[in-house]
């Protein structure tokens, strides 16, 4: 179905939230790089296998990774009018048991984590069910509490591989109102109230770069996701295309609308199968939903999107490196002035952001830029995900408002090294970073 409307989003919203909350029992799997390592596959066939040999009235499907990388492999089960119970360390052998007790509307609590009552952020907007008192909140559990969802809103929630899922919960609803009702100066105002910055590492103001494309007057310009994440340890940008590609897409769509950009090129790592190939799946059923291509919903705006692998250099995630990769010569930095939003890729205007501040910008649009900049600190502001990895009791992906003290993130989430063994010192940014020792952890 071609979306033109807000009636048709509605359709796709409503056929979304029947397969997220439905009228029988139902199994979601984490299937992200760091469960399918795991042993994901193996659980999710195995449930597969069991449901069909039971003929059990069971809905599984899959989901993207929920943060918790050190209780993999998770589980999602739902009973209609009860919470949402996240089991961990899941294995092939717990999956009679699940759909045994599933099938006689038993919650399986052997390996219960934690539960989702109701799921209230921004976008994304769920209500599951009351009880299982036994059973703690998601963020009455250490490595989730204090967190703030804003980039991983949807991550471990919604099956990546669905559309309606997506708009479901919000999905493209900013967008269309970006399309249809602002002009391209009332976007730009929103992304400077937010005082987004770029999440790539340099920090410089969001607003500012696409300021400066949006001036210059030309028969072609491109945008760029910079997904070349090269830090050893690093997997936050991994994790969130294979959890939730299409708020990667959409919140490129919302940039190349206000700088005037009708090409968008995703460069993202060799070493990320599997987020190339939900971007690929992602972009194609956008496609033929017609959000993407020309006139999107009935608005003057066409864009198109593809992406291009990188052979792995890391100084390729350097801007004109990045650049000059695209175009097949060796990725080498190149002095600036000019930059490249006035003579990028191919010599056309372009700007190069990362995957992370392209997913603020659907929520910014969604709750308003004065209402993001509450969140993080006075010039730094909403919310950055971390992959806590090494000597840690709790691996795996933390995202914190910005301004959170290295200590809450080591010592909370991190419950430090589980053992009687002391943390010295924590390395960060990965080889453009430092150690910190732990006098600094204040920080």
């Amino acid at each position: 179905m071609k979306i033109i409307d807000a009636s048709t989003l509605e359709v796709m919203k409503q056929n979304g939230m029947k397969k997220l909350l439905p009228g029988v029992p139902k199994i979601s799997v984490g299937m992200g790089t760091c469960g399918i390592g795991n042993g994901a596959q193996e659980v999710f066939d195995t449930l597969q296998k069991i449901i069909k040999a039971k003929n059990a009235d069971i809905r599984l499907s899959i989901t993207g990774c929920f943060g918790f990388c050190a209780e993999e492999v998770l589980v999602n089960c739902y009973l209609p009018g009860m919470p949402l119970v996240i089991l961990h360390k899941v294995a092939p052998k717990d999956a009679e048991n699940i759909v045994e007790s599933l099938s006689k509307g038993v919650m399986p609590l052997k390996k219960a984590l934690c539960k989702i009552e109701k799921w209230d952020f921004f976008t994304s907007k769920l209500e599951f069910g009351t009880g299982i008192i036994s059973v703690p909140l998601w963020n009455e559990i250490p490595f989730f509490k204090g967190q703030k969802k804003i980039v991983l809103r949807e991550s471990g929630l919604i099956n990546p591989e669905d559309i309606e899922e997506y708009i479901a919960v919000g999905g493209y609803s900013a967008l269309m109102n970006s399309l249809t009702q602002m002009t391209r100066e009332s976007v730009l105002e929103e992304i400077k109230k937010a005082k987004l910055r770029g999440r790539g590492g340099a920090g410089f103001p969001t607003a500012i770069k696409w300021e400066m494309m949006m001036k210059v007057e030309t028969d072609q310009k491109y945008i760029i996701c910079n997904a070349d994440e090269g830090d050893p340890g690093a997997y936050m940008n991994r994790n969130e295309i294979e959890s939730d590609p299409h708020s990667l897409i959409e919140g490129m769509m919302i940039g190349a609308y206000v700088m005037g950009a009708s090409e968008g090129i995703m460069y993202v790592r060799a070493e990320y199968p599997l987020a190339v190939e939900r971007f690929k799946k992602a972009v194609a059923v956008a496609q033929e939903h017609g959000i993407l291509g020309k006139n999107i919903f009935g608005s003057s705006f066409s864009f198109d999107l593809s992406y291009v692998e990188g052979a792995g250099a890391f100084v390729c995630g350097e801007e004109t490196a990045l650049i000059a990769s695209i175009e097949g010569r060796a990725g080498r930095p190149i002095p600036r002035p000019p930059y490249p939003a006035q003579k990028g890729l191919w010599g056309k205007p372009t700007n190069i952001n990362n995957v992370e501040t392209w997913f603020n910008v659907p929520v910014i649009m969604s709750i308003g830029g004065d209402e993001f900049a509450k969140f993080g600190t006075q010039t730094s502001t909403g919310t950055k995900v971390f992959s806590l990895v090494g000597k840690i009791k709790n691996t795996g992906l933390v995202e914190l408002p910005l301004g959170t003290t290295l200590e809450t993130i080591v010592y909370q989430m991190g419950e430090g090294t589980g053992n009687k063994k002391k943390i010295r010192a924590v390395q960060t940014g990965g080889p453009s970073g430092g150690c910190i020792p732990t006098e600094y952890f204040n920080t």
